[in-house]
């Protein structure tokens, strides 16, 4: 998808549920082009596999490196999205991270168990907020017993 139908598809959807457990997590770079799935490959493998959601204590850790070691603790609550003002999941990374704490990220579900994430960097450094990435989780489909 382009980015203006990745703008669009976050536009029309709802915040879902707050996620549960390890969603796997696909990075969103120079979508639409022919090295997108590439690029998200490669810096899946190196640098970012997703993340972990405790629903119990409202936050998750991201899973990096090739490792998946679980790191940069964030808060996960409901609120407006800066995007459009409409309901979306924050994870919120200014209280719990000295190397993320600039960052918050939103995240709406587009299908299904599968998010479509929007990455803000906020402060002096961005000039006040901006969007600097895309990215995905996918959870797997509940079992039934």
């Amino acid at each position: 998808m382009s980015p203006l139908q990745l703008d669009e598809l976050f536009k029309s959807s709802g915040p879902g549920e707050i996620p549960r457990e390890r969603g796997q997590g696909t990075v969103i770079v120079v979508p639409g082009t022919e090295v997108a799935k590439p690029a998200a490959k490669a810096l899946g493998a190196i640098f970012w596999q997703g993340k972990v959601f405790d629903s119990e204590r409202h936050d998750l850790r991201n899973l990096i490196s090739p490792f998946g070691v679980r790191a940069i603790r964030a808060n996960v609550y409901t609120d407006e999205s800066w995007f459009d003002g409409q309901p979306c999941v924050v994870l919120d990374y200014s209280k719990t991270s000295f190397v993320a704490g600039w960052i918050r990220d939103e995240i709406r579900e587009v299908a299904p168990g599968v998010y479509l994430g929007l990455v803000w960097g906020v402060g002096r450094l961005f000039g006040g907020r901006r969007r600097v990435l895309k990215f995905a989780l996918t959870f797997p489909a509940p079992t039934v017993s």
